[in-house]
């Protein structure tokens, strides 16, 4: 992914402004932050924002994508460019291989089986030792999208039940929760998982696919990008598991962060600032890629799967999604 701008946090409500060829960000009782459209590759809203025409035809002309997340970190919407990396020939060859029922069960699998190996690396490799065995079971069994996503759920539930024991009482999940979080573990991963899905958003608008096309969530999706799940499937551990127990066990994460009610929780605007940083942080971490032989970031984790799954469609190598490896 393009190296030489970088990804723009909104932490706070706020408007843009344009101003000749810079973004002007008004925030209240703030001076104002002017940004060259040059710096930018990427917007993620955390909170509302104001922006008239004139920033979007800028946004556009430069190809720069704004993601909007609610206050519950739902992923809420995108303002995309015009412009797509998508070609037409991809498009074709990833639908056909969408519409092959065992080829595309083979990748669904495949993302299962990944997705699970990710959280159990980053939650406990012991104690999930046998809920991973009896979801490769599952896994080898099913014959449908609904299978195996049902097996997916059962070992989940295993994961988090044993999350739970290395959570403070106030963070434990009890069973995972959304729409809204019931509580402040829910609320974590719930926001860290919007701020995945938007940037795997991004990865794939970079590559050929066409986001609306997926292997194990539904392709009649509407409202949310189908491929965009199934890829957000494998990097949710590596960021919302992992990051949550991390923070926890230093007592970084302290009730203050959050805004409880009954039977809903969020973050609170302290603890919004704490959890982007951390995440903007993270995707900035880089690690030794043994395919490539060089160092990368885990952002370009992200686009570099999409590319893989580029070339399962166009020259049928194998997809082989993304396993924490170190």
């Amino acid at each position: 992914m393009p190296a030489a701008s970088r990804i723009y946090w909104l932490t706070t409500p706020c408007r843009i402004q344009r101003k000749d060829q810079s973004l002007c960000i008004e925030r209240i009782g703030g001076a104002p932050v002017h940004i060259p459209i040059t710096d930018v590759r990427d917007i993620v809203a955390c909170e509302s924002v104001d922006l008239n025409t004139a920033v979007i035809a800028l946004l556009n002309r430069h190809h720069i994508n704004v993601h909007f997340l609610s206050h519950y970190g739902d992923y809420a919407g995108s303002l995309l460019t015009a412009d797509t990396s998508t070609s037409g020939q991809t498009v074709v060859a990833q639908a056909r291989l969408a519409d092959d029922t065992a080829a595309s069960l083979d990748i669904a699998r495949a993302i299962v089986t990944s997705a699970a190996a990710n959280v159990r690396r980053v939650v406990d490799r012991k104690l999930l030792t046998r809920p991973m065995e009896r979801l490769e079971a599952s896994v080898a069994e099913a014959g449908t999208r609904e299978e195996l996503m049902g097996a997916e759920g059962t070992f989940r539930r295993s994961a988090w039940a044993v999350m739970d024991t290395r959570l403070p009482d106030w963070l434990k999940l009890d069973g995972r929760s959304r729409r809204p979080p019931r509580n402040a573990g829910n609320a974590f991963i719930s926001y860290v998982n919007g701020i995945v899905y938007a940037r795997i958003l991004s990865a794939v608008r970079l590559t050929p696919l066409h986001s609306g096309v997926a292997f194990l969530h539904s392709t009649v999706e509407r409202q949310r990008h189908s491929l965009v799940l199934d890829l957000s499937e494998v990097f949710k551990p590596l960021f919302a598991e992992r990051l949550l127990l991390r923070l926890a066990g230093r007592g970084q994460l302290k009730p203050t962060h959050f805004d409880v009610d009954v039977n809903q929780a969020m973050l609170s605007e302290t603890g919004r600032r704490l959890v982007v940083q951390t995440v903007r942080d993270e995707l900035a971490v880089t690690v030794h890629h043994r395919g490539l032989g060089r160092n990368v970031a885990y952002d370009e984790l992200l686009y570099l799967e999409a590319l893989q799954l580029t070339r399962r469609c166009l020259e049928g190598v194998p997809y082989k999604p993304f396993k924490i490896w170190w």
